[in-house]
């Protein structure tokens, strides 16, 4: 294929219904610490602070966390609720570390997130542009507002926010005009942020879930990943957020998939079947997962585009019409080089 016709193609994936689901792929690429980075903190620094049960426990989970890596590993043993915590609280302070180095480059104008660079290129309707993340971090909310758009994330407040969907939808609205027997409302342009995994702002208070920007000694709402994950996505927060995830998904007439591998339970009831059914796709990723390459394979709706090397040749690999082609010489797995050379 033409590299012109690959770019016609590939502008008309980000039309009008379009839903964006980001997974720590792109968080790695801005700098956050992936599984494996996790991994090998986790596995330093969690015995300090376990009971001789959980000491135990973590005896058989620690080394295959180096073998199999960290999800597989703790998919094959249920941590207990005081585990779970010591797990929970070392991963939220890990990241919160490198978010922190992150937002620090983009304050001082040193760094500009690929995300920010790809809003202005979206369509922005009236409800907002729906973006489903698995991330913990909150690059994702920082990117669009340095594009210049609100964020909803179902909060409402300022230090002590608290979960209120309906609230924070209306805190959007900027104008009500009466055409005819008509109410017509004007809405500041926004994104609708879904996060069915939690992130590091979530924090309990009082038996219900509160959003405070800085760090408190309790412990943050995010579900890590095990055998516990299925069962923790259908407490508060993280199912009102999984189930507006779920319904922006069930509407969307295109995705643009960006660094995520397709190995959430909770989503993919969702996700795969919409794309099967003839959804519109694109998939931006560093490496294709297996699962993936099969859907873009054989799903002729879907676009996929990943690194790839070919002797000294570096390039992109894409899946097109199920087949897979190199081109050489572009980058257009990576979300910035994308922008820049397609849109």
């Amino acid at each position: 294929m033409e590299l012109s016709e690959l770019k016609r193609r590939l502008q008309q994936l980000l039309g009008d219904g379009l839903v964006m689901v980001v997974g720590s792929g792109l968080s790695c690429a801005e700098g956050v610490p992936g599984m494996g980075g996790l991994g090998e903190h986790l596995a330093m620094s969690i015995p300090a602070a376990l009971s001789p049960q959980d000491l135990d426990l973590w005896g058989q989970i620690q080394p295959l966390i180096e073998k199999e890596g960290l999800e597989a590993a703790l998919l094959k043993y249920a941590p207990t609720p005081s585990l779970e915590a010591a797990i929970v609280q070392s991963t939220g302070n890990f990241i919160a570390l490198a978010e922190e180095r992150i937002v620090a480059e983009v304050f001082s104008k040193s760094k500009v997130l690929r995300l920010t660079k790809l809003i202005p290129h979206l369509l922005n309707p009236d409800a907002g542009i729906p973006i489903v993340t698995t991330n913990y971090d909150r690059l994702v909310e920082l990117a669009c507002e340095e594009a210049g758009l609100g964020v909803d994330t179902m909060f409402i407040g300022h230090v002590a926010a608290r979960l209120d969907p309906q609230s924070s939808v209306w805190s959007f609205c900027r104008n009500v005009k009466l055409i005819g027997r008509n109410v017509k409302y004007k809405f500041a342009p926004k994104v609708n942020v879904f996060k069915p995994h939690g992130s590091l702002d979530w924090y309990h208070r009082e038996g219900r879930p509160v959003r405070f920007g800085g760090v408190l000694p309790l412990p943050r709402l995010i579900i890590t990943p095990g055998l516990n994950k299925f069962r923790s996505g259908y407490e508060s927060p993280f199912d009102k957020h999984r189930e507006k995830a779920n319904d922006a998904i069930d509407n969307a007439r295109n995705f643009l998939i960006v660094g995520y591998g397709f190995n959430d339970d909770h989503l993919e009831t969702h996700l795969t079947p919409r794309i099967k059914s003839g959804v519109r796709t694109l998939v931006l990723t560093h490496g294709l997962s297996d699962k993936v390459r099969e859907i873009a394979l054989k799903n002729r709706n879907v676009i996929a585009a990943e690194f790839h090397k070919e002797g000294d040749d570096v390039g992109t690999r894409f899946i097109v019409d199920g087949v897979e082609e190199f081109m050489p010489g572009i980058s257009y797995w990576d979300l910035g080089e994308f922008v820049e050379g397609v849109l």
